[in-house]
């Protein structure tokens, strides 16, 4: 019962006295929050107050917590999202909830009830510099999928072969909002950004030799990036540009719909 259509459809039918306040009652009592165990407040009203679930961050959980917290969450949401799971950590949890999907270059699981149409207009461009970074890339686009957008991906175009970026210029052409990973000097998405007339979400990641210090070199690249238009998220962060990239989109939809002649 986090979605706005379905807690408004509620509403309506206790108004209408085809629901009972008993029934409703009891189906708005975890809308907030619930707790899973002594271990974990599950977040309901999360995407009531901001557009997207609340989804789970993988690393220094057990597999039994993880597949706790995703069943109490299935209740509630069509999909129910896992990050930064390992293959090994993914195997427990197979054999915990059967019907578990997992995405492994994203290192992302997943249990999906409904078929995921994207629900949004508009198109996330994801750009990677090399495929070494394609883990993270592939997070943010698996991440965006899942939250219902839709993604179009052009992987290893990084500015050591420049012309490999200039031959895919449609890619960049046809995006709502792109999303660049690039590791090393992270130069890439200065380069994205001269040519694309959308926001770009530059994504530092931790691919890159000893001077790179573990992303710190790409990561002030990408703030002191000379092209306008640049935001720049954490270091490996592809799920949150995935969400960035989604908020700009969903706000620009909702501009669009209470505005419809503009």
């Amino acid at each position: 019962m986090t979605d706005e259509k379905d807690l408004r459809s509620l509403l309506e039918s206790v108004a209408n006295g085809n629901v009972t306040p008993n029934v409703a009652l009891d189906k708005l009592k975890n809308l907030t929050y619930e707790p899973v165990g002594e271990f974990a407040k599950i977040d309901h009203h999360r995407q009531l107050r901001t557009g997207f679930p609340e989804v789970i961050w993988g690393l220094g959980k057990t597999p039994s917590q993880i597949a706790q917290i995703m069943e109490v969450m299935h209740h509630q949401n069509p999909v129910v999202m896992a990050t930064r799971i390992e293959p090994e950590v993914y195997t427990e949890l197979k054999a915990k909830i059967p019907d578990l999907r997992y995405f492994d270059m994203a290192r992302i699981c997943a249990i999906i009830t409904a078929t995921i149409e994207p629900q949004y207009s508009g198109n996330i461009g994801i750009l990677s510099a090399g495929t070494a970074d394609l883990p993270v890339a592939e997070e943010a686009a698996v991440t965006a999928e899942l939250f219902g957008f839709h993604v179009e991906r052009l992987w290893d175009v990084g500015v050591a072969g420049i012309h490999r970026l200039l031959d895919n210029r449609h890619v960049i052409d046809s995006a709502s909002v792109l999303i660049v990973v690039a590791g090393m000097e992270g130069a890439l998405p200065s380069v994205v950004a001269g040519l694309a007339d959308c926001p770009v979400i530059a994504v530092p990641t931790s691919i890159g030799y000893g001077a790179s210090f573990g992303g710190l070199a790409p990561l002030l690249t990408m703030l002191n990036s000379c092209a306008a238009g640049v935001g720049v998220v954490n270091i490996d962060n592809g799920f949150g540009a995935a969400v960035l990239a989604g908020q700009i989109l969903r706000t620009a939809n909702q501009i669009k719909i209470n505005n419809p002649h503009k």
